[in-house]
């Protein structure tokens, strides 16, 4: 199996007014090496790893910095399908309420449709848009107002597939080769009993993406979840950079993130 080697990182900094209980999601889900440092004030502070790689920090009022490096070597692998994978991914979910949109996507696409003809659908009927969304957007606001970021994209393809039955969930990656870098949110889709990888964005190729984290939306794989405390994020830096050229993607093809 090829196996592609990347370096990925973040930093980010926030203004902690109220003591905070901070749980981040910025690691990768395979690194092969990595670091995390946090510290308030210039004194280093401790990230408690809990399971799914997430971390919990407990922040002092004042001046919040996290750092993530992390290298990755990359195998061509898919996760199977497993029976709970599938039921939890056909569940409506708080972003993406396929219940609501079954006749919809019913009439849309037909019998037949698979995850490819959504993906391809939501890149020509939206408009990538900064500002067009927030934190309150669904799959259906995000429908209505034909356009979004990758997180409204994610969702919308997430929601067509629950809807036409087809088990569909969302994953946190970074992404090299998305300009400008960020955060980016894909949607894996069960395709012959494994999971196969969707960007209706179309602003990366799908090959070198890097997990972070695996949820129902982006409420599951939120980069940085505030659980008491008042905070507020004032910086953000992403680095994702692939070992040689980047491939290319017709955005068709079946494609795995391990």
């Amino acid at each position: 199996m090829p196996v592609t080697r990347s370096e990925v990182g973040a930093t980010l900094g926030f203004d902690v007014t109220e003591a905070a209980e901070i749980v981040l999601q910025i690691a990768a889900a395979h690194p092969a090496t990595e670091t995390l440092t946090v510290s308030s004030g210039g004194r280093a502070l401790d990230a408690v790893e809990l399971p799914g790689r997430q971390h919990l920090v407990h922040a002092p009022a004042g001046e919040l910095t996290v750092t993530y490096q992390a290298t990755v070597e990359k195998a061509e692998a898919a996760d199977r399908v497993t029976e709970i994978d599938r039921i939890v991914a056909l569940r409506p979910s708080r972003y993406c309420p396929s219940d609501r949109l079954g006749g919809f996507a019913a009439r849309q696409f037909g019998p037949g449709a698979g995850p490819a003809d959504v993906a391809g659908w939501v890149f020509e009927y939206l408009s990538y848009q900064v500002g067009s969304s927030t934190a309150t957007t669904d799959a259906i606001d995000t429908l209505l107002g034909a356009a979004g970021v990758c997180r409204d994209y994610a969702h919308l393809t997430a929601t067509l597939c629950r809807a036409l039955d087809i088990p569909a969930r969302v994953a946190a990656v970074y992404a090299p080769g998305l300009s400008p870098m960020d955060f980016h949110l894909v949607v894996e889709a069960a395709v012959g009993g494994r999971w196969r990888v969707w960007d209706a964005t179309r602003l990366a190729p799908r090959q070198s993406l890097i997990r972070i984290a695996t949820g129902r939306d982006a409420a599951d794989t939120a980069l940085a979840t505030t659980l008491s405390g008042t905070l507020t994020m004032t910086t953000m830096q992403i680095v994702a950079v692939a070992a040689g050229d980047l491939s290319i993607d017709d955005h068709a093809a079946d494609v795995t993130l391990p």
